[in-house]
């Protein structure tokens, strides 16, 4: 079946079968591994992307579903040669350690700061609360999210 989206401002067309999720789609097709394969519940949230302006769990959506739909992915969000502050966010306060849930953490947090940069800690918890860690405990999390609100507050919102 033909689908054709529109990935990290690139228009892409592929023939896919109508089973295919959207993260097998994104890391086996056009080799964006960024989105990871965690739970494939929908519980774990490692395989966040952008639809849109929307995060959605990319193992529970089917590539055709997609079709149409501009999708950014953690290998899309920063201009080239730079980082998003969110990502700069989580790099500074140490929000991360094994890495594996952190793509999905900041797109999450994208869509919460898209609509709000400067979230209380309990707004950042609940807009993170489908992303799952087993490393960090959340604290550096959200004060990563916190930072980047900051940053894009400054104007460096990317």
């Amino acid at each position: 079946m033909p689908i054709s989206v529109t990935v990290n401002g690139e228009k892409r067309t592929h023939e896919v079968e109508p089973r295919t999720l959207l993260v097998h789609f994104l890391r086996e097709t056009l080799g964006l591994t960024g989105a990871h394969v965690g739970c494939e519940t929908s519980i774990c949230g490692a395989c966040t992307v952008l639809i849109g302006d929307r995060a959605v769990k990319s193992c529970t959506m089917l590539a055709v579903q997609a079709d149409g739909t501009e999708i950014t992915t953690i290998e899309g969000l920063a201009p080239e040669g730079g980082l998003h502050p969110l990502q700069q966010g989580f790099w500074d306060e140490h929000g991360l350690q094994c890495g594996f849930c952190t793509p999905g953490m900041i797109l999450a947090a994208h869509q919460l700061l898209a609509g709000n940069d400067d979230p209380g800690e309990a707004e950042i918890r609940h807009a993170l609360d489908g992303n799952l860690c087993r490393c960090t405990g959340y604290h550096n999390i959200v004060k990563a999210v916190q930072a980047a609100g900051g940053a894009m507050r400054e104007g460096d919102g990317r």
